[in-house]
């Protein structure tokens, strides 16, 4: 089955690709990226294990082909190394899109990945990829000095010849990079060069930039005695949800949060725009329940743009890095929370006799 360029382009409207030369920096930018903004990276490097492993000699052999050693693996010519290289990306392309299909039907999803410029024309539109360049002349030693290949790196400097097998690497890359490079710079892409005086802060603003990211929320934790602590009680003290100001207040004001208990915020353009707590008791007399993901609060014009699902999220991976395996939420409303995986347990008692349903999530 054939799926048409502007189907494959709908279904993958969520998707933001970083591609470009090896070196360029994708990896270092889709991760900082996601850092500011919460977002999911896909590494297609990071998933070729688990294609390989559902993937079938007849229709992929490039990515079933087993070589017994390193230097089976590098000494062979570049044209076959190249061959290689070029359909193994091909075949795995596939699975990839598949992967970004299901993963971004509901949130933003920053793909580090090895596209042609034909590839990215089938898949995506120019607004939603940048080409990340470094000149191709030698990038080997760039290459294999970077931690993240540091296997890659092992598995070379076994080979019987190693600087044979760095330079047949070098070759390889070079020719499949230098038109790459030159016919970039030359489209309508938007690209970026990596030189000796470009920074990860520089680079990641101008994709930011360029995705439109920066109008989207940056999520952090709010921590006692900072200069974020006090405009959280500014943005409290001036916001429409009256039930819960004044206990919120006197929270915040004492900083009466024991243990692991904190909260999160939403920042637009460094403004405050919504909050999240979380923490071991809430307005219920349940103390074995815990920990509770409450005060849910995004100012009215910016709903709608999904801010409460990742205060949500970034509760949910704080309380998993400290070990738990659920988080729970009060609400009284039906089908809201649903859509971020919390499931209805029962109806719950508040202190003012008031009932409310619980939920809860599984920490994957």
């Amino acid at each position: 089955m054939v799926l048409q360029d502007n189907v494959m382009k709908e279904y993958l409207k969520n998707v933001y690709f970083i591609t470009g030369t090896p070196c360029g920096g994708k990896t270092t930018i889709s991760r900082e990226l996601a850092k500011r903004h919460n977002l999911l990276v896909y590494d297609v490097d990071e998933q070729f294990e688990k294609h390989q492993q559902v993937s079938n000699a007849t229709f992929q052999p490039s990515m079933n082909k087993k070589f017994k050693d390193a230097d089976e693996f590098f000494l062979r010519t570049v044209d076959d190394y190249k061959k290689w290289l070029l359909d193994n990306t091909r075949e795995q392309l596939d699975f990839v899109l598949l992967d970004l299909i299901r993963l971004s039907q509901d949130q933003i999803v920053l793909c580090d990945c090895h596209l042609t410029m034909e590839q990215a024309q089938q898949i995506t539109e120019p607004p939603r990829i940048v080409f990340l360049l470094k000149e191709p002349s030698n990038i080997i030693d760039d290459y294999c000095n970077r931690p993240d290949h540091q296997g890659f790196c092992d598995f070379i400097s076994s080979a019987s010849d190693v600087e044979k097998a760095k330079e047949t690497l070098n070759a390889t890359l070079r020719s499949l990079n230098e038109k790459y490079y030159c016919d970039i710079k030359k489209s309508g892409y938007f690209w970026l060069e990596r030189t000796p005086q470009s920074t990860v802060e520089e680079t990641t603003g101008k994709v930011e930039r360029y995705f439109g990211l920066e109008s989207l929320p940056e999520i952090k934790k709010v921590d006692r005695n900072t200069e974020l602590a006090d405009g959280l009680v500014r943005f409290v003290e001036n916001f429409s949800w009256e039930d819960v100001k004044e206990h919120t207040l006197q929270v915040l004001r004492n900083w009466e949060f024991s243990e692991w208990e904190t909260m999160f915020v939403a920042l637009v353009n460094n403004q405050i725009v919504g909050m999240v707590s979380i923490a071991k008791t809430d307005y219920y007399p349940l103390p074995g329940i815990y920990p509770w993901v409450s005060s849910i609060f995004v100012t009215e014009e910016y709903r709608g743009h999904r801010i409460s699902e990742k205060l949500i999220e970034a509760a949910n991976q704080y309380a998993k890095s400290l070990g738990f395996k659920k988080t729970y939420i009060p609400s009284e409303h039906v089908g809201l929370y649903e859509k971020y995986g919390y499931h209805y347990i029962k109806d719950i008692v508040n202190y003012g006799n008031g009932i409310d349903r619980l939920y809860v999530k599984q920490l994957g």
